[in-house]
């Protein structure tokens, strides 16, 4: 007798497809898995939703969701909604201390507001984690992160953008 496949299997199968852009996060880490559906015993929906409008890795995560749940026999539709908007709220407890492994700083809960205040916010290096850091751009390697370097330990690392 074949075991029935649930919901929380389909969650369970997800852990294992990761982002492109920063392959030591899952979608589920993520969050940019919004909903998982059962259409029928092998037929599931499952609805994401991008970091960003226009992030070029969503196309290789909907292939790789279909690729994953394929290999269990399972079909899916992947439905991409943009409402509500996706942020870094989202991102799971799991997710940004893996993020701070790999050694990027995970978002800091306070989006930059030096525009309007003049308040640099402190972003730590996850490397020793000093908070004498600088801003180097804004963009780092994706439009998701930005370029900050460590005034003690000298070393230049990543910083996941924080969007509310």
């Amino acid at each position: 007798m074949t075991k029935e496949i649930t919901i929380d299997d389909i969650w369970e199968m997800l852990e294992d497809v990761t982002d492109p852009e920063v392959p030591v996060l899952t979608v589920v880490d993520l969050g940019v898995v919004r909903e998982v559906i059962a259409k029928s015993p092998s037929h599931f929906k499952i609805v994401i939703t991008p970091t960003y409008t226009g992030c070029p890795a969503m196309q290789v995560i909907e292939e790789d969701i279909k690729e994953r749940l394929g290999k269990e026999g399972i079909t899916v539709d992947v439905d991409l909604v943009l409402s509500p908007a996706w942020t870094t709220d989202w991102l799971s407890e799991n997710g940004r201390k893996k993020l701070e492994e790999y050694g990027i700083t995970p978002p800091q809960n306070e989006g930059d507001k030096s525009v309007l205040f003049g308040d640099k916010p402190e972003i730590p290096c996850p490397l020793c984690k000093s908070k004498n850091t600088r801003l180097v751009s804004q963009f780092g390697s994706t439009a998701c992160k930005a370029l900050y370097q460590c005034n003690d330990c000298e070393e230049p690392f990543d910083y996941f953008k924080c969007l509310k």
